[in-house]
């Protein structure tokens, strides 16, 4: 059985989509990022950054217990665990590798940020409309790196793989994020390609009826979500 520390964003989404496209059991642990279940003892046990996804693998490496945060090696663990999505073969395996890491240290960055000044942004003083044009710019760009790539290919290495697995989640949101997706068609046939995938649709659904969008968000609850010091999470975890 796996533990799945969760909550349903983009990021929580990459390991509950991996967990059902491996058929792998597996139990939701909600962690309310409003409430700051993040920074309980017990969480931060399993991953000291204090950010989800997290999982516990209790039957892991020769059948130990083993913890994991961070959704990129998540993903890896999971695909070598399955012996599905990420390749066994190194030419395609590091295909795999070179997109999953475009996704986590790109396009789900600039995605969140973009996310942020326009869903929580307008919660906090100051003018954030260069914020809000720089990020939207930066996820139009990696949109039309993904759209030039998938113009020869079925998915961004070429098979189905974590790197889809990883991306997809970021591009959901794209009506929020105000952008025209048919400007990119061959991301918007990749997109179509997987949201119909049952395994997909199932992950993405996982704790649906927390969502909320940045809507109807307490004072305290974007305390706990931002602007977080190494000071303030040491006195959250104090409490």
């Amino acid at each position: 059985m796996i533990d799945l520390y969760y909550s349903p964003t983009p990021n929580g989404w990459k390991i509950s989509i991996m967990l059902e496209e491996c058929n792998f059991p597996y139990k939701v642990i909600p962690v309310n990022l409003g409430k700051g279940d993040q920074f309980k003892p017990d969480f931060l046990s399993v991953s000291p950054n204090n950010r989800i996804p997290a999982i516990v693998d209790h039957e892991g490496f020769k059948g130990n217990k083993v913890s994991i945060f961070e959704s990129g090696a998540i993903l890896m663990y999971l695909g070598e665990k399955a012996g599905k999505f990420l390749p066994k073969d190194p030419v395609k395996r590091v295909k795999v590798l070179e997109w999953l890491f475009w996704q986590v240290g790109g396009l789900g960055p600039m995605a969140g940020q973009v996310s942020h000044f326009l869903n929580y942004a307008p919660n906090f003083p100051g003018d954030h409309s260069y914020s809000e044009t720089r990020y939207k710019n930066e996820y139009d760009r990696l949109l039309g790196v993904m759209d030039f790539v998938l113009n020869e290919k079925d998915f961004l290495a070429g098979e189905y793989s974590i790197a889809d697995i990883a991306s997809f989640p970021w591009i959901t949101a794209y009506k929020r994020y105000e952008v025209d997706l048919d400007k990119f068609p061959n991301v918007r046939r990749w997109f179509d390609n997987i949201k119909n995938r049952p395994a997909v649709r199932k992950g993405i659904d996982v704790g649906k009826e927390q969502r909320n969008f940045g809507k109807g968000i307490t004072k305290e609850s974007l305390g706990n979500m931002f602007n977080q010091t190494a000071k303030s999470v040491k006195e959250k975890f104090e409490k």
